[in-house]
């Protein structure tokens, strides 16, 4: 750790707060002793929990509203004049990004764009100076033309970022947006680059879930009875989402402004690494048959991400494997 004094997470505002992360940050900052401010764009979210994640706790203040809604932004900043703000809401699908690309770049860029403009503004007024956290990607970095794909490489922050897709090109304009604001006026910007992470409660529509989903259907299948699948050679850097979760809560209280940090552990594995896993504990004997509508256009090879700088500056370290994150979604009823 660097020795930086840790800031206090007094009171909290988190935006897209109903989502997959939103459901075990809020737990864990409430039983760190936050007060939250919860957004979320409405209620239908709200008190539905998934076998294995945390019970949502009493005292949360939700707002529900759209941040593409201007005065709803102003109003809930204002009231709110947090002392750390956790950006989590965006489109975070990549295949729903890319067959709406205007949307994400709405949604992903120019929303946040008027929140840090609000939360400039409160900063101004002397009303709060809050320590602001946006959730990032490694999508970001796409295919670094100074690596290349090497399968041994880890990914540091100083690497290039080279987006090859809508979502990773807009999470790549939110940060130099955040920067941008943390150079001209101070506001105190951090931002997260976080690598694949997964857990109960994360939609079936990813990766992991959707892995366990196929084995799950299948438990029961004859041997040889076809799988279907994806692309099975990228490699990818898998965090449970409880350590994503510790992560983000560090950065906040340990974190620098105007800078990036790897949230990753450091170890890649090919999909069909993971895929292999999950049939093994799901005692499943089907053949993976790849499925054309499951292949993306655009994939990343390699990404690894070197988690040394965020360990540095706050001395997190993950505490879960991937066997792990498979377990925890066998165990868990959502889908």
């Amino acid at each position: 750790m660097n020795g930086a004094a840790s800031r206090s997470l007094n009171r909290v505002l988190v935006t897209g707060a109903s989502g997959f992360v939103g459901q075990w940050l809020l737990p864990a900052l409430v039983a760190d002793g936050a007060e939250v401010v919860a957004l979320a764009v409405d209620e239908s979210a709200v008190g539905v929990t998934a076998r294995g994640v945390p019970t949502m706790p009493d005292g949360i203040l939700w707002r529900f509203g759209d941040l593409r809604d201007d005065r709803f932004v102003a109003t809930v900043v204002q009231e709110a004049r947090a002392d750390t703000v956790i950006h989590l809401a965006a489109i975070s699908h990549l295949p729903t990004a890319a067959a709406d690309p205007a949307l994400a770049w709405d949604v992903n860029v120019t929303a946040t764009a008027r929140l840090l403009h609000h939360l400039d503004r409160v900063r101004a007024s002397g009303d709060a100076d809050p320590v602001i956290l946006l959730a990032g990607s490694a999508e970001q970095y796409g295919r670094d033309a100074r690596h290349g794909a090497a399968a041994d490489v880890k990914l540091d922050e100083d690497a290039v970022q080279a987006p090859r897709t809508v979502y990773a090109a807009t999470k790549a304009a939110q940060e130099v947006l955040a920067f941008q604001c943390w150079r001209a006026s101070g506001l105190r910007t951090i931002v997260a680059r976080s690598f694949n992470h997964s857990g109960p409660g994360q939609p079936a529509r990813f990766l992991l879930p959707a892995l366990v989903a196929r084995a799950r259907a299948l438990a029961h299948a004859a041997p040889g009875t076809p799988m279907p699948v994806g692309n099975l050679s990228p490699i990818r850097d898998f965090l449970h989402v409880r350590d994503v979760v510790a992560a983000y809560i560090s950065l906040c209280q340990r974190g620098t402004p105007g800078e990036a940090y790897n949230v990753a552990s450091g170890t890649g594995w090919s999909v069909r690494d993971v895929l292999d896993r999950v049939m093994a504990r799901a005692g499943v004997r089907a053949v993976p048959t790849e499925d054309p509508s499951l292949v993306r256009p655009v994939d990343v090879p390699v990404l690894i991400g070197d988690p040394r700088k965020l360990q540095h500056a706050t001395g997190w370290r993950a505490t879960r494997s991937l066997d792990d994150i498979i377990d925890d979604l066998f165990h868990a009823e959502t889908f």
